[in-house]
């Protein structure tokens, strides 16, 4: 038996029955909370009114009114408002001198912040004082985070399918849990950002390996539900964030309701299966029967004992590599079309979501709608890849996000709502194209190296989200360069998506040669199809003759 057959087994098992969908189910509680860990900054490092602590007054007065020692030790800006950054240098003069004459020389301040507490009661920038100088500060630990999901993008990728996609999961979950609760107890800021970096490395790992097995437990007509819905609990996990955030107001107490949910997950070390296409294609046969006989008995289903017997024939592949993604041809194609698809994506991704903020509303509510716009993106993308195919679905909603975002830079200043209606157009299209992306790439490379394709495609989206914000950053030369390159980007990758195959209700490849193009058949020399990484100048004359005729 051959691992092409592995389809017809599965559908024995039951495609999608009650193991798969308690598969699906487990993982959403995930993606639900990995919406808290990605996003949970935001509101961790709010911005607060603040103005130089100017106490050195009291010394003198100490019953001035708190009007007065403002008016009095604050200057103010072009807009009539305290300077949050500069004072009045202090001198040692009598208030009744001071009220008098007034101060005149100013200078950066020298002891500290004052901050509103009315509504927030303790952020990231309050307690480190992320403030004037160190404002960008905030910004560079979520530039950090970001690093750290490329970094997990590298790491795990292929520790998946070194060690295989449950251990892989349950090691991610492990950091994600203690290091998120160890950031909500540092003294230090760049304590917490290296802590968070973690976190990000630890998130790739799950992000990563929680697509990959539920590709390969899924049939391939039910995949895109089965994908797409974990999105969709990703959505309603920052519309979740928005209310917790703002029932919290204490960044501790907040990053422990962020990170203290995964913990309550462990429970999956008894429950999350192994990918039974993975321990194939390593040569654990006995496993995968197992495992098999499981899910089909939780199913309400029954295998044929011949297919089972035919799984002992399947012998030990070499692993795929990252060389194997350029080696062959068409898969050297896929690699680069989907590389770059993903990298757009996540570019206008990222950039949208800062950019569609200037709703004018307050910061709770703009979370919840941006979870809201990505929930009906989401769902919407998991019927178009089946009515449209992938390939189209995949074109269209890049095309569709690029072109509204070239739009935009026509639109002058003046008309901030046609702007905002037409980001979220925007940001819609890209969230279900985003989707998509993650459906397909699965769906491309073989199981053999699927997560060296999906770990390298993920790496690059993961740069592109370090970037964004450096993009929009342009905006300061001219409003019209940000929006330009991220309308131009998925254009570009829409385009770009018709070089590839479809790969809408076909069975999952397993091995690089069935990638380029060459089937397999029960007369095919099994010693060719073993070896995955050896050339065809290997073969001897009579093989090649027959790879030729096949």
């Amino acid at each position: 038996m051959t691992m092409t057959d592995f389809g017809e087994i599965l559908k024995n098992v039951g495609e999608f029955g009650r193991f798969q969908k308690s598969l699906v189910f487990m993982l959403c509680f995930l993606s639900f909370f990995n919406a808290f860990h990605m996003f949970g900054q935001l509101f961790m490092a709010i911005s607060v009114p603040h103005h130089c602590n100017t106490s050195w007054i009291l010394e003198n007065s100490p019953n001035i009114t708190e009007e007065d020692q403002l008016n009095l030790t604050i200057p103010r800006n072009e807009h009539g408002s305290y300077e949050k950054c500069v004072m009045y240098t202090p001198v040692d003069w009598d208030i009744e001198s001071i009220q008098r004459y007034g101060l005149n020389d100013s200078e950066d301040c020298q002891n500290g912040w004052v901050y509103d507490t009315s509504q927030q009661k303790s952020t990231l920038v309050m307690e480190f004082n992320l403030v004037c100088h160190r404002k960008e500060e905030t910004d560079i630990s979520q530039a950090v985070y970001m690093s750290g999901l490329l970094i997990g993008s590298i790491i795990f990728g292929p520790l998946g399918d070194r060690l295989g996609r449950r251990p892989v999961i349950l090691l991610s979950m492990l950091l994600m849990f203690s290091f998120g609760m160890g950031a909500a107890f540092v003294t230090n800021f760049y304590v917490y950002t290296a802590l968070r970096c973690v976190v990000g490395i630890a998130m790739s790992g799950v992000l990563i390996n929680n697509l990959v097995l539920v590709a390969e437990w899924v049939g391939s007509s039910h995949r895109a539900y089965a994908t797409i819905t974990g999105h969709v609990c990703f959505a309603i996990g920052q519309m979740g964030l928005a209310g917790i955030s703002y029932a919290i107001r204490n960044w501790r107490l907040l990053q422990i309701a962020c990170s203290a949910p995964t913990g309550l997950l462990f429970f999956y070390i008894w429950v999350l299966p192994e990918s039974p296409r993975w321990l194939l294609t390593k040569g654990k046969n006995e496993k995968a029967k197992t495992l098999l006989q499981k899910a089909a008995t939780f199913n309400r289903q029954t295998i044929p004992e011949e297919l089972l017997s035919q799984l002992q024939e399947e012998k030990q592949t070499k692993s795929g590599s990252m060389v194997d993604l350029f080696r062959v041809p068409s898969l050297r194609k896929v690699t680069l079309v989907m590389s770059f698809v993903w990298f757009v994506n996540s570019l206008v991704y990222y950039g949208l979501s800062l950019n569609v903020g200037s709703f004018g509303l307050d910061i709770y509510l703009t979370q919840l709608i941006f979870g809201a716009v990505e929930i009906p993106a989401r769902l919407g993308s998991m019927f178009i890849v089946q009515i449209l195919g992938r390939k189209l679905s995949q074109s269209l909603c890049l095309l569709l996000g690029g072109t509204v975002c070239l739009i935009i830079t026509a639109i002058p200043r003046t008309l901030p709502v046609v702007i905002t209606v037409l980001a979220v157009i925007g940001k819609f299209a890209i969230a279900a194209s985003f989707s998509i992306c993650y459906i397909y790439a699965a769906e491309l490379f073989p199981t053999i190296i699927r997560q060296n394709g999906v770990g390298l495609c993920s790496m690059t989206a993961r740069v592109a989200g370090i970037i964004s914000p450096l993009i929009s950053l342009l905006d300061k030369y001219h409003p019209a360069i940000p929006m330009g390159i991220f309308g131009s980007g998925p254009i570009i990758g829409g385009l770009l998506c018709f070089l590839l195959p479809e790969t809408r209700n076909r069975d999952l490849q397993d091995h690089t040669h069935e990638a380029n193009g060459i089937p397999r058949s029960d007369n095919f020399p099994k010693e060719q199809l073993m070896d995955e990484n050896h050339g065809d100048e290997e073969m001897d004359p009579s093989q090649q003759q027959k790879r030729t005729r096949l």
